[in-house]
């Protein structure tokens, strides 16, 4: 998640001050990524660096405002424009702990999935009782205010990566019972490696890249 662009993006509607910009990010992603003010001027430091922000005036109460520059504005354009990358491989611990278990001589994998499958419906279940802090102001989706939509945006984003995980569990599962443990075991290799990262042709072939 990018604080850079998501601060530019809010300073892009209006100058504002950091507990004013903090206030701002929490109310229209959620509260589900908290940001401390530290972060925020830190942020606002390298976003002044790089002219894309500059420091305004200060109010009565010493509150410094932060203006966009017109770089800012071109730069909150592009960002909107662009989809979001996505990284190749993934360092998602799950299924890299469920990779690795598979190949370790003795150890009961199935027994891993149906732990973490516990796990994951109790989270899923937990996100779907969670209700917005607001809620009954609405009386349905037609009605929905602009922070109760953002809310929910991200809280859908939430259950379907929550469900998702769920289904693959049962695909591992299903997966795993086709071999047998001893099958799957890998012992530690006699053949020696190379020094260095492997060929990218042959890393883009594991990755499927």
């Amino acid at each position: 998640m990018s604080v850079r662009q998501s601060l530019l993006a809010i300073l892009d509607q209006g100058p504002c001050y950091g507990y004013q910009l903090r206030a701002e990010f929490d109310r229209r992603t959620g509260s589900t990524w908290p940001l401390n003010v530290g972060q925020i001027y830190n942020t606002l430091e390298r976003l002044e660096r790089d002219g894309l922000v500059e420091r305004g005036a200060a109010d009565e109460a010493g509150h410094v405002y932060w203006e966009i520059t017109d770089a800012g504005h071109e730069a909150v354009k592009e960002w909107l424009d662009s989809p979001v990358p996505r990284q190749a491989g993934t360092r998602d611990e799950l299924p890299i702990k469920l990779a690795l278990a598979a190949t370790l001589p003795g150890v009961d994998v199935e027994a891993i999935v149906q732990r973490q499958r516990r796990a994951s419906l109790a989270a899923l279940q937990e996100l779907r009782r969670v209700q917005y802090a607001g809620a009954g102001m609405s009386t349905g989706d037609d009605d929905l205010g602009g922070e109760e939509l953002a809310w929910r945006l991200v809280a859908d984003a939430l259950i379907f990566q929550a469900e998702a995980e769920v289904r693959w569990l049962d695909h591992v599962e299903s997966r795993l019972r086709r071999h047998t443990p001893h099958a799957l075991s890998l012992e530690i290799s006699a053949e020696k490696p190379r020094r260095g990262r492997p060929p990218r042709a042959a890393a883009d072939a594991r990755t499927g890249a």
